[in-house]
């Protein structure tokens, strides 16, 4: 993992890199790529990609969709804030009846992947793009539904990143919602989305894990880890997103620490 060293911005501190950032044209919201979209990037196997990844955590619509506002309201500078967060919570991508909440960047397409290919993936760098995440519960769901939190309202518990006194990084985390920080525990990020297109016409709901991989929320899967994807469709149309800074024994608030990473993946396809 990459210790955090100020916010990563969009185009930032890339280099020559092979880098895609998040704007509208590079991101899918609520839903996933499938063989009908066009790759917004071909890269030859083995090529090592930077892409930046969004949380959805402050864009949605029981947080204000106004992730300025948000944020702002727990303390956070302006331009601490992502521009690309206001851009995408002020687009209409996304149908909150009908879509998933998670950002996803791509779809990468890799030369010479073909159906009945796996796709190895392999997961070089996770650094954060911003000192905070948020943690929340939803909808009556979790693994205590209506004992944690107390009431019945969906609650989003702004969650600040911080060294301890031995240089390690932690997120801090308040005994309730709007109190002082009590508790730290160490980041382990991991990239909670991703996948390959599905062979498809229509793009499938970002919730559901299945053979395209997806939103499969595996803890393990951090720096240094490989995942094998079964190709789908023609040059595999590789996705990321759902960035995690830790994550428990499953999501059982409903989600895990969920704020935005720059993530440096290798792509290669084999039999």
């Amino acid at each position: 993992m990459g210790d955090y060293a100020g916010v990563l911005r969009r185009g930032e501190a890339v280099a020559d890199a092979t880098y895609v950032p998040v704007t509208a044209a590079t991101t899918f919201w609520g839903r996933l790529p499938c063989e009908a979209d066009a790759p917004i990037l071909t890269v030859e196997p083995g090529t090592r990609v930077v892409l930046d990844t969004l949380s959805h955590e402050g864009l949605l619509p029981d947080q204000g969709s106004d992730p300025e506002r948000f944020f702002a309201s727990h303390g956070v500078p302006s331009d601490e804030v992502l521009e690309e967060a206001r851009e995408i919570a002020a687009s209409a991508a996304r149908d909150p009846e009908r879509d998933g909440p998670h950002v996803v960047t791509g779809p990468i397409a890799v030369n010479g992947a073909r159906p009945g290919d796996l796709l190895a993936v392999t997961i070089e760098d996770l650094t954060p793009r911003v000192p905070y995440g948020v943690i929340s519960n939803r909808h009556g769901r979790g693994a205590l539904p209506g004992e944690m939190p107390v009431g019945t309202g969906n609650v989003s518990v702004f969650t600040p990143i911080a060294a301890d006194a031995q240089g390690t990084w932690r997120g801090w985390i308040p005994g309730r919602e709007g109190g002082r920080a009590v508790a730290g525990f160490p980041l382990a990020p991991f990239l909670g989305i991703m996948g390959v297109a599905t062979a498809t016409s229509e793009r499938v709901h970002s919730v559901p894990p299945g053979p395209h991989g997806g939103n499969i929320d595996v803890k393990e899967l951090t720096v240094g880890s490989t995942v094998y994807l079964p190709v789908q469709v023609a040059g595999a149309l590789f996705y990321a997103g759902d960035p995690h800074f830790a994550q428990g024994d499953g999501e059982v608030a409903l989600t895990a620490l969920e704020a935005s990473l720059r993530a440096t993946v290798t792509l290669e396809p084999g039999r």
